[in-house]
């Protein structure tokens, strides 16, 4: 278990001095190798009795991007002209900032800090994307690298499966949740009902990742990362052994963690790609494989799978039953308090402190917290962003066009998540989503004025 976190601090050394010379590219090296890793690194250097350095190890993901962003900012050579999106994602943050600084709520200053990165941290790293020169990030290695990571991942969830066995029950993740969070081994496995699907359900599983509903999410850029890798401009695809492989590893990954909104979401994202590419062979195939899937499934399916199934379709088993009291508790306090309750009164943290209203979806835990402008402000965004995406898959070429099929697929993939899941405690995904999301509007922006220039200088 020493491995993890050896490569989690050696990975950020290299980045943050990187960094600190003006490559804020080595942000995305300490997200794509760093980040999956992040729980597991932390609770193992619990294990071997390292407990001062956790504290320090906690915050090498925000010493990073901030210190990426400052440096983007400051090699900034002219006043960037800044787009709907952009106007769109400062507003949401100034207006979430507003919660901080006045006294609504009845949380503490610390805790109403820690809930504003919760919520409306992402933009600093959508800020970092859109600012930094995009000839510096080669996305091609990236996505080779998102996919590299698959395998590893893959081989571990296999290794669970085999044995029925979680690898967290070896990184000293109960002692770990228990000593920095308050909180017990809850479940049938002495970790928590997350790595359950059921109570004494099957097991979920979670690879190197923070648990099974990280994994299940962090898989998800995969499978967008080798679409994007795979297109041409043409409707021929790069398809070789590896990416198969690598898509395989994807499959076992998304299988063995059994969430289902990361199970849907998977096959959403790849129903969207034969959509947007119009590949019509794919979409039969989807068509005529979903109803064959539905069949076997009514015909030959039994024991825990087969309940599980059922119960999640007819929201019968205790997981949807609590996520609709959730949701339904939010609902209520948004009705009740529109403008919002306060920073820190939704959520996991929330949650932690006993003081949770609502939860257990993104959307809901902004408008609790910060109001139905937060949550407008929030759905703007990302409607505005799957816009942009759209709009360049169908006109760009290149880089241009398989950064915008990747943005476009993960925020589509990630949508119910979204809805069902505190989806921004999935700090991968966020990282990795809103970073490529920043790059994908500068480099719009960057062939936009390119363009311009060129059409000045024809025209003179």
């Amino acid at each position: 278990m020493f491995l993890f976190p050896i490569i989690y601090t050696t990975v950020f050394a290299f980045s943050f001095f990187n960094i600190l010379k003006g490559k804020a590219e080595w942000l995305l090296v300490f997200v794509i190798f760093g980040l999956p890793i992040y729980l597991v690194s932390l609770s193992s250097t619990l294990l071997y009795g390292l407990e001062p350095l956790v504290p320090v190890m906690q915050w090498f993901k925000e010493i990073l991007a901030g210190l990426a962003f400052i440096t983007v900012v400051f090699s900034l050579r002219q006043k960037p002209r800044l787009s709907l999106t952009d106007k769109l994602a400062l507003a949401y943050f100034l207006y979430v900032l507003i919660y901080l600084l006045l006294p609504i709520g009845k949380i503490g200053f610390k805790d109403k800090l820690v809930a504003l990165k919760s919520i409306a941290f992402f933009p600093v790293l959508y800020f970092t994307g859109r600012f930094i020169d995009p000839k510096k990030v080669n996305l091609n290695r990236c996505f080779q690298y998102i996919c590299v990571i698959a395998i590893p991942a893959a081989i571990i969830v296999v290794w669970e499966k085999i044995t029925y066995t979680h690898f967290q029950t070896y990184t000293g993740y109960a002692d770990y949740m228990w000593h920095f969070y308050g909180l017990e081994s809850s479940g049938h496995h002495n970790l928590n009902w997350t790595f359950e699907a059921e109570n004494d359900g099957p097991k979920r599983f979670a690879s190197f990742f923070a648990n099974p509903l990280d994994h299940a999410a962090g898989t998800l850029t995969v499978i967008c990362a080798i679409l994007a890798l795979i297109t041409t401009s043409t409707k021929k695809i790069r398809l070789t052994r590896f990416w198969i492989f690598v898509f395989f590893c994807s499959l076992a990954s998304i299988v063995f963690a059994l969430s289902r909104a990361s199970f849907a979401s998977y096959f959403i994202i790849l129903y969207a790609y034969a959509y947007i590419t119009n590949r019509r062979a794919w979409l039969q195939v989807f068509h005529y494989g979903a109803l064959l899937v539905v069949l076997l499934a009514l015909s030959f399916l039994t024991g825990d799978i087969y309940q599980f199934i059922v119960a999640t379709l007819n929201f019968t088993n205790s997981s949807s039953i609590y996520h609709i009291m959730q949701w339904v508790e939010g609902i209520q306090a948004v009705i009740a308090n529109p403008l919002g309750i306060g920073l820190g009164t939704s959520g996991g943290g929330a949650a932690m402190s006993g003081t949770n209203v609502g939860g257990e979806s993104e959307v809901i835990i902004i408008a609790v917290q910060c109001g139905l402008a937060a949550l407008g402000l929030f759905i703007a965004i990302y409607t505005a962003v799957i816009r942009t995406a759209i709009g360049m898959i169908k006109i760009r070429r290149g880089k241009a066009r398989r950064l915008a099929i990747f943005v476009l697929l993960l925020n589509c993939g990630m949508i119910i998540p979204y809805l069902t899941a505190e989806a921004m405690s999935y700090v991968y995904v966020l990282y990795l989503s809103w970073f490529f999301t920043g790059l994908m509007m500068n480099i719009k922006q960057y062939e936009n004025d390119r363009w311009s220039r060129h059409l000045g200088s024809s025209g003179s």
